[in-house]
């Protein structure tokens, strides 16, 4: 069974994800992984799919469970990069493996709920998927997005 989560409204009384997400970007979406927040329904490291498509609301969607926030109500888009370097690996198998980095990209949405409670997600975008996330959210909410740091910035933008 399919669990959603409505952090807001929902579009013309969609009964299921498929009626919330059209059919052309259950395809399309950025692979994610949730890695904290304010909302409480929704378990920290689940995976799932980021879809920017819909026409009027950002989608998190889990095997389980569908997380939906109205662009209109995204107020806030940070995007950084935590870079570590692989000493384990060095440590067991080479030297070499610390001149090595790992990049980890991050996003962070801010957004108002229907009580008008300031909120907060989390996620670590996969790489490839980084900017298509991050231009595509920029369209739809009209907030542009904020860089942690010029490599960042690099990142995020080509």
């Amino acid at each position: 069974m399919h669990r959603r989560v409505w952090l807001s409204w929902i579009v013309g009384g969609a009964s299921s994800l498929a009626a919330a997400v059209p059919a052309g970007a259950r395809d399309r979406g950025g692979r994610a992984q949730f890695v904290g927040g304010t909302v409480e329904d929704l378990p920290v490291g689940v995976n799932g799919a980021l879809f920017t498509t819909h026409r009027m609301m950002f989608h998190f969607a889990t095997k389980k469970t569908t997380l939906a926030v109205p662009y209109e109500r995204i107020n806030l888009l940070e995007y950084g990069q935590k870079v570590d370097r692989r000493y384990v690996a060095a440590v067991l198998l080479s030297p070499l493996f610390l001149l090595s980095k790992s990049r980890r990209h991050f996003l962070t949405l801010g957004y108002v709920d229907e009580r008008g409670d300031q909120q907060a997600l989390v996620f670590q975008v996969e790489k490839g998927d980084v900017r298509v996330v991050l231009s595509s959210l920029e369209a739809r909410t009209g907030v542009k997005v904020t860089f942690q740091d010029e490599e960042a910035r690099k990142a995020g933008k080509g």
